[in-house]
């Protein structure tokens, strides 16, 4: 008789060899762009690219606050994660955590003036480091694939049933 993992992996409908080499190349590629993004901005700004999309999720928000519920959501990771990044945010003076009135557990993430203007500064290199890491290397058409082919992925991704296992509900 089977064990449970021999009958999985005797179920498993592995990558074929065209398959292997997108998955692998996309793999290479994330991984590269994720370093590439974080050492520009670790120079730059002294921030890994985490942090950088902390403050952008922030400076776009309404007032530049949002609920630490709502910005882990909106940057798609754990809740303790958030934790930690927007203490050493607030370490460096760019965040504040207010505390929610109609909420006595909730807290709010503020971007502070010093944050938004560390963005200020840091947003033109952090552009110029994607535009030549991505999108200076596709076609207009290669651009378009792009964006509906991660859309698709995303879409896919992204469970709306309740009580799905989502980072920013861990």
């Amino acid at each position: 008789m089977n064990t449970a993992s021999e009958s999985a992996t005797a179920q498993s409908r592995w990558l074929d060899d065209h398959e292997q080499r997108v998955w692998r190349s996309y793999l290479h590629a994330t991984t590269l762009l994720e370093d590439h993004l974080d050492r520009q901005l670790q120079r730059d700004a002294g921030m890994p690219h985490i942090y950088y999309g902390l403050l952008v999720g922030l400076a776009e928000a309404p007032g530049r606050r949002l609920r630490m519920t709502e910005l882990a959501m909106k940057s798609k990771i754990t809740r303790s994660r958030l934790s930690h990044a927007v203490a050493r945010l607030e370490k460096n003076g760019w965040v504040r955590r207010e505390d929610c009135p109609s909420d006595k557990r909730g807290q709010f993430a503020v971007l502070t003036d010093e944050g938004a203007e560390v963005l200020r500064r840091t947003a033109p290199g952090h552009v110029t480091a994607v535009r030549q890491a991505l999108f200076e290397r596709l076609s207009p058409e290669q651009q378009q694939a792009l964006g509906e082919i991660m859309q698709i992925v995303a879409e896919g991704l992204q469970p709306n049933e309740a009580g799905a296992d989502l980072p920013w509900l861990r």
